[in-house]
């Protein structure tokens, strides 16, 4: 059996599942953003930091920041694949995608962890 070692699930179902969770999670986040923004119109630097200062804020965020990168890896992979004929240029364009997103993850998690 052949097995492409870039896929995320390992199968399409479980790609297409993923796909569909990160989406919710992505949805429900963006609700709750655009919802806190609307609510609070004299929204300063203290009471976003105090938000943002909240556990349960900083889990859905963290949430929010894994669900979007393996959103983006899935989506991407399957342009790649789809696309991108040649071996080399596929595994080449797929591990400069998993830098950009493990960057981005790092990235977030300093943000929302870090002092």
């Amino acid at each position: 059996m052949v097995t492409n070692i870039t896929s995320f699930g390992r199968s399409g179902l479980s790609d297409w599942l993923m796909q569909r969770v990160s989406a919710v999670i992505l949805a429900l986040y963006t609700v709750f953003i655009v919802a806190f923004l609307l609510f609070n119109p004299d929204l300063d630097y203290y009471a976003w930091s105090g938000l943002f200062n909240q556990t349960w804020m900083r889990i859905f965020s963290l949430l929010a920041f894994i669900a979007l990168a393996a959103h983006a890896w899935i989506g991407l992979w399957t342009v790649t694949t789809d696309y991108l004929k040649s071996t080399r240029l596929r595994v080449g364009a797929q591990a400069v995608i998993i830098l950009g997103i493990f960057v981005y993850l790092v990235w977030g998690i300093q943000i929302l962890w870090g002092a």
